[in-house]
């Protein structure tokens, strides 16, 4: 838990999960490592198909973004904050979070593999896993006690019911 001091409140808590970082610069940071190996030393995922590799890419962005677009409009007809830095106020179990407890995750790694099928390289994807348990250990895990705390018996339920995954 974060702790912010003003000189006229003293000392408050911080109402956030405190995760370590935002998902998309964990898949960003991992995505461009993924890049610079690439440059390196080049694994290709299609010598003779690019195109098909490119349009595979494609689709699997575009499947992503539309998961995410639903997300948000989930958090929007809740009233609460999409940010993991800002405080939640409402518990969203409606929309891609009746399949999921993280869909807007999953989201962005389909855009994430759709980009790494876009660049024609492997290397993002060999990358994805390290990404995947950074945002495991440091943004879920923390945003699962941050909601556990924050909506108790109401979290509990929710999470006996619906995948942290899919």
């Amino acid at each position: 838990m974060t702790h912010d001091r003003t000189p006229q409140q003293g000392l408050r808590v911080h109402d956030s999960a405190g995760v370590i970082a935002p998902p998309p610069l964990i898949y960003g940071i991992g995505f461009a490592v993924g890049l610079m190996l690439n440059r390196l030393m080049p694994i290709p995922i299609a010598r003779h198909h690019k195109r098909a590799c490119r349009a595979t890419g494609l689709v699997l962005a575009t499947l992503g973004l539309g998961i995410s677009a639903a997300v948000v409009r989930a958090f929007r007809a809740a009233g609460t904050s999409i940010s993991t830095t800002r405080p939640t106020t409402r518990l969203v179990c409606t929309g891609p979070f009746r399949y999921s407890r993280n869909p807007d995750y999953i989201g962005q790694l389909f855009v994430y593999v759709g980009a790494s099928a876009g660049s024609n390289s492997w290397w993002p994807i060999l990358i994805a896993p390290f990404a995947l348990g950074l945002i495991q250990r440091g943004v879920l895990r923390r945003e699962e006690r941050y909601l556990e705390k924050k909506f108790g018996q109401e979290y509990r339920d929710y999470a006996a019911n619906v995948h942290r995954w899919i």
